[in-house]
């Protein structure tokens, strides 16, 4: 009685949690990512060896004195979490099939070049690359390279875990 019970696959207890999708994963990924890195980022800032805070994100577009306080550098922090969902489904579309870390760490440099030459103008309070201080430079390019390791590692493993899944499937069928 007990095995038919665990061959029936209507009952309760023999059904699957439903799994998350891949999309579902990288979503979670790219939100915990932007918001882990950038807390980081913040402790960097509080310890003075960066002199750009994630609040930066908000300057351009909101007004008032309260985006340089603690609760500018929090909302900071998950304005970034968000726009990291963005990157890391950027990174699913155009490399995932890459498991390297030098992919990652390619796809972080990639992106301090955009954020630091590219996206220079959007944001008053960066200086230049060459003017800021060199800790600042060399801090936040390493942030950018561990981010972009973090994003496309945890993209590509999950990505060839689903493939194997997939295998597995598909030869018990």
């Amino acid at each position: 009685m007990v095995d038919a019970e665990k061959k029936n696959p209507e009952l309760e207890q023999n059904k699957k949690d439903g799994e998350m999708s891949l999309i579902g994963k990288v979503v979670v990924i790219g939100l915990f990512g932007g918001v882990f890195w950038s807390l980081l980022s913040y402790f960097t800032y509080v310890f003075n060896f960066t002199e750009l805070s994630p609040n930066l994100i908000l300057k351009p577009w909101i007004l008032g004195d309260w985006k340089n306080r603690v609760l500018g550098q929090f909302i900071g922090i998950f304005v970034i979490g968000i726009i990291s969902i963005g990157v890391a489904l950027l990174y699913y579309a155009l490399l995932k099939k890459f498991q390297s870390i030098w992919v990652g760490a390619g796809f972080g440099i990639a992106l301090w070049l955009l954020v630091f030459y590219v996206f220079n103008p959007i944001f008053p309070d960066i200086k230049t690359v060459a003017e800021l201080e060199r800790n600042t430079v060399i801090t936040t390019l390493c942030f950018y390279i561990l981010y972009g390791v973090f994003i496309g590692y945890s993209i590509s493993f999950e990505e060839n875990e689903m493939k194997g899944q997939r295998r597995v499937v598909s030869a018990n069928e």
